[in-house]
């Protein structure tokens, strides 16, 4: 999920043409508004953060991704997007938290959410948040779906705790590693698995990890990633240690960053068109299962279209725009 941009840069000029090149149409649940005024007063967190969500809207960001949720479903998957976020920043803001207390985190999270158990590593706001976030998904899902998601969250979470420990080392990694690392570090697989939450249908594990969807995911991945991490050049020259596609490019090629976007932004254009391939091309799965794979598929690629409009709208990221 990325960085937090504090001030616009030379990398937000091609913001806006990425944006008009994605040919995913924009949606936005009716909902959005009141669930976001519901996030800001009634989830059980200090002030300070409160109004930090009231800045951040996320749940315009979830009400981008999941449009037919249900305002009741909003209101889990909006907590849900919030939980991570808040991981996000104390794994990897300013007073960023301690590589055995990431780890620690990561396992509690991950017993909760497999086994409802308690562990140490997850207390306090971020424990009781999970909590109530997860009833929902947790009564009406089965096993198998539980099971997944929980492994998207500790895939996440591990990525999270590898670029600390790259950080921390002062490890850069090469474009190609630096690429798989993001794919765990952004959330879209832990995004994912929601649509089936949000429908009500989960796809047997044989269609889900079924190579071409599982490419599909992964193209979807690095476009929404590659779009934030530009979004978030600014403040990643400074604390990010490479942790960036930009920057990485940069260092690989020997080029100044401005160059360095340039091929950020040509790199994501040959992405798409790939995308937009896949999808013309998916294989059918059966009568039976087809609408399933086709609302997981839409919400990979809404995932990447709510991104960018997220990105561009909130508060968390500084990006001029004329809208």
């Amino acid at each position: 999920m990325g960085t937090i941009s504090s001030s616009a840069g030379s990398a937000h000029h091609i913001l806006p043409s990425l944006r008009a090149a994605c040919p995913i149409a924009p949606q936005l649940s009716r909902y959005a508004d009141d669930v976001q005024a519901w996030l800001v007063s009634g989830l059980p967190l200090d002030a300070p953060t409160r109004e930090r969500l009231g800045r951040a809207d996320f749940a315009r960001y979830a009400g981008r991704l999941y449009p037919d949720a249900t305002e009741a479903d909003l209101r889990t998957l909006t907590a849900l997007f919030t939980w991570f976020f808040l991981v996000d920043d104390a794994c990897d803001g300013p007073e960023r938290t301690g590589l055995d207390e990431i780890r620690a985190l990561r396992d509690g999270a991950v017993a909760l959410l497999r086994f409802r158990l308690r562990h140490p590593g997850l207390a306090g706001p971020l424990r009781r948040l999970l909590i109530s976030a997860w009833r929902e998904p947790h009564r009406r899902m089965p096993a198998r779906w539980r099971l997944r998601f929980a492994d998207a969250v500790a895939q996440h979470l591990d990525g999270t705790w590898q670029e600390a420990v790259n950080k921390a080392t002062g490890y850069a990694p090469g474009v190609e590693e630096y690429v798989e690392l993001r794919r765990a570090t952004s959330a879209a697989y832990v995004s994912y698995p929601l649509v089936e939450f949000v429908h009500g249908r989960s796809l047997p594990d044989p269609v889900y990890h079924h190579p071409r969807l599982g490419q599909f995911r992964d193209v979807g991945n690095d476009l929404l990633s590659w779009y934030n991490d530009i979004a978030s050049l600014d403040r990643d020259v400074a604390i990010s240690g490479g942790h960036n596609l930009v920057l990485a490019l940069a260092s690989a090629h020997r080029v100044p960053v401005p160059a360095a976007v340039e091929l950020a932004a040509q790199r994501w254009h040959e992405s798409m068109r790939r995308f937009v391939a896949l999808r013309a091309t998916m294989p059918s799965f059966g009568p039976a299962l087809d609408p399933a794979v086709t609302a997981h598929l839409d919400g990979v690629a809404r995932a990447v279209r709510g991104t960018i409009d997220w990105t561009m709208e909130s508060a968390r990221y500084a990006v001029p725009t004329s809208r």
